[in-house]
């Protein structure tokens, strides 16, 4: 199986637990990896045949912009679902990075994996 990547989208949200963050805008920064097929888009050179990661990068920017979540590791699943759901992914690994997060470290974030994993081959 083949991997089509999505590295550091950067969206701004409301995301975090305390008051003060609930007021603002924060930026996070989003790696995706998602497994697809690119054998017919290869031999077609059509995007119609492959992953469009151009549509799915906007529907996460907009998923991510108008939400509002305490936690990444609600943002990050729910950001899988969507992957795999309207995008017939079958295993998607979402990284969702908090940067500035904690004082002395670069960022912060979770690193998930859903689906049945793609074979090495």
């Amino acid at each position: 199986m083949d991997i089509i990547f999505l590295h550091d989208l950067k969206v701004d949200t409301v995301i975090g637990i305390w008051e003060w963050e609930r007021k603002i805008r924060q930026t996070v920064a989003i790696d995706l990896d998602m497994a697809a097929d690119i054998c017919k888009a290869a031999g077609t050179d059509s995007v119609e045949d492959t992953l469009n990661y151009k549509l799915v990068a906007k529907r996460v920017q907009q998923f991510v912009a108008d939400s509002s979540f305490q936690l990444v590791e609600t943002l990050a699943e729910r950001i899988a679902e969507i992957i795999r759901d309207e995008f017939e992914v079958s295993w998607v690994r979402v990284k969702v990075n908090k940067p500035g997060a904690i004082r002395g470290a670069r960022d912060v974030g979770v690193l998930i994996e859903r689906g049945t994993r793609p074979d090495s081959s």
